[in-house]
């Protein structure tokens, strides 16, 4: 729990984070920022049925990229999980997405990180990988 909290909080710190999905034998890579903490494990919302849930879908592989003094890289599988309780957490935590989200979530679509490999490089250096 202390490598997924440890990655979550640097998430946190950076604000925007990249996600690099595949469509086809295409890399696709876009701005985010709404994640969550919730029962252990780091969520990222997208909004409804993008051309990114339909990569997902297609292919759980993914990587997420971050900058906050240090890079962070995390290889990852992309799970989705729409229950309502975790809907309704990002919306508490991130209450300026409730319009466009509504209530409990139900117009994005959450996802937990899995089979996580999250590395931390200072200028070009490893200096830490951690996985969950």
């Amino acid at each position: 729990m202390e490598a997924v909290k440890k990655v979550y909080d640097f998430l946190e710190k950076a604000g925007t984070f990249y996600l690099a999905t595949v469509e086809g034998d295409q890399p696709r890579v876009r701005p985010y920022g709404a994640m969550l903490f919730f029962e252990g494990k780091i969520y990222i919302m997208a909004f409804g049925k993008t051309n990114a849930t339909h990569q997902i879908a297609a292919n759980q592989k993914a990587e997420i990229c971050a900058f906050k003094g240090k890079t962070l890289r995390i290889e990852c599988r992309l799970v989705e999980d729409n229950r309502q309780e975790v809907g309704k957490a990002l919306v508490d935590r991130m209450p300026m997405l409730k319009d466009a989200l509504g209530e409990n979530g139900e117009n994005g679509v959450m996802y937990y990180l899995a089979d996580a490999t999250a590395s931390f490089f200072k200028m070009m250096e490893l200096e830490e990988t951690v996985t969950f």
